[in-house]
Formats: structure tokens, sequence, C-alpha cells
């Protein structure tokens, strides 16, 4: 089932948690599109360049599996993890996103590595859609964009 142009219904719910039953419930549906066309605005940010997704919609057991907050925006399908790897790493891809006029509610670099590239990007959308940007790392979590 196509959400948007280059993104599947398939593709943000994939999990390599395979255990746990991923589908997400109808109610869900309209969040995975918004979520999609998000996605869109960031590819055509990105000059057209493949986006891959890491993570998505997560049900429940999926996202207690991964070690996250029971309040993720993943369990809403309102937040995916992604990498552009034909762009540039996911400091530049960040630093793209935060001079963008796309509205979000959080930009998260997450566990990037400068030496290897590494990490990836957090993108959510809420109510409010702050643009909120912050650094996830080893040390913490930072305010800000922090390589």
């Amino acid at each position: 089932m196509n959400l948007s142009s280059h993104f599947t219904l398939a593709e943000l719910t994939k999990t390599e948690i395979r255990k746990y039953d991923n589908t997400p419930p109808n109610a869900i549906l309209p969040n995975l599109k918004r979520m999609a066309e998000m996605l869109e605005d960031v590819r055509t940010l990105l000059g057209g360049k493949p986006i891959i997704i890491n993570s998505c919609y997560r049900s429940k057991e999926v996202n207690k599996a991964v070690g996250s907050k029971e309040t993720s925006k993943h369990r809403e399908g309102l937040a995916a993890d992604f990498t552009c790897p034909s762009y540039g790493s996911p400091f530049e891809i960040v630093k793209r996103i935060e001079i963008s006029n796309i509205n979000f509610d959080q930009l998260i670099l997450e566990f990037y590595n400068p030496a290897t590239g590494s990490g990836w990007v957090h993108l959510g959308l809420g109510a409010k859609m702050r643009r909120q940007i912050l650094t996830i790392n080893s040390h913490g979590t930072f305010a800000g964009l922090h390589p």
C-alpha cells in the first residue's frame, strides 16, 4: 500500500524485531500518511535522494523490545528514524533540515559518530510542531546540534 509517491506502508512498519506483530491499527494510518508526506518533503529537500527508513511505526511490543519509552511518537506513527547515505551524513541531513522551511516537532541527531558517519536522523511530528532540535549520544541528550 502506497502512503505517498515514494513511501509504502510496509516500509514505514518494517522492523527487525520479527517475533512481534507490527501491523498498525487503522486509526494510525492517517498519521503514517502524514509522516510519509513529511518524508517526501525531506526527500525533495535532499535533492530527491532515496531515504532509508530504519524505524517509523512501532507496536507496543516492538517499541518495548527496542527499549523505547511508551510515550514515543513511533507508537503513534508520528516519528521516523532514517538515513540518506547518498546525500551525506546524518549530521549534514539535520543541518539541511534545520535551515529549511519544513515544519516538524522534533529533529534529533541520534548516536552520530563523526569518525564513521554512523547514526541516524529522528524526525517527529506533533500537535505543536515546536521545531525542537536535539542531539542524543552516549553522553546524554543535548539541546541543539552537536556533532
